[in-house]
C-alpha cells in the first residue's frame, strides 16, 4: 500500500480535530498564512542550535546536561535586544511585579 505525503490538509482535517478534541488537546496550527505561527519557537531552536552546536554527545546525560546549562545561562545571562536588551528572567521579574502593583 502506498502511503500519501504528509499534507496540510490532514493537520486541517474533521477527523484529526475530532481525536485532538476527544484528547482534550489544542492543535498548535495557526492561521493559514501567518508567519507568527511558530516563530518565536523555531528563533529559540534555531539560536540554540547556532551557539550550542549540532555536535554528537556521548549520552543522553550530557547532552541534557549541556542543554539545561545553556538554558540557564540564556535565561539568566543572555541579553535580547527585543526584550530592551533584558534578560527573559528579568523581564519575567518585572511583568509579575507589573502585575502585582496593578492589583
Amino acid at each position: 500500500m502506498l502511503q500519501r505525503p504528509i499534507e496540510l490538509a490532514q493537520y486541517t482535517s474533521t477527523e484529526f480535530r475530532t481525536t485532538l478534541t476527544s484528547l482534550n488537546m489544542r492543535p498548535s496550527m495557526g492561521r493559514v498564512g501567518s508567519c507568527y505561527d511558530n516563530a518565536v519557537a523555531e528563533s529559540f531552536f534555531a539560536t540554540l542550535k547556532t551557539e550550542i552546536g549540532t555536535r554528537v554527545w556521548a549520552t543522553r546525560e550530557q547532552a541534557r546536561r549541556d542543554v539545561f546549562a545553556y538554558l540557564t545561562y540564556y535565561n539568566h545571562n543572555r541579553l535580547h535586544s527585543t526584550l530592551n536588551h533584558r534578560t527573559p528572567h528579568e523581564t519575567r521579574a518585572c511583568y509579575r511585579q507589573a502585575l502585582a502593583l496593578a492589583a
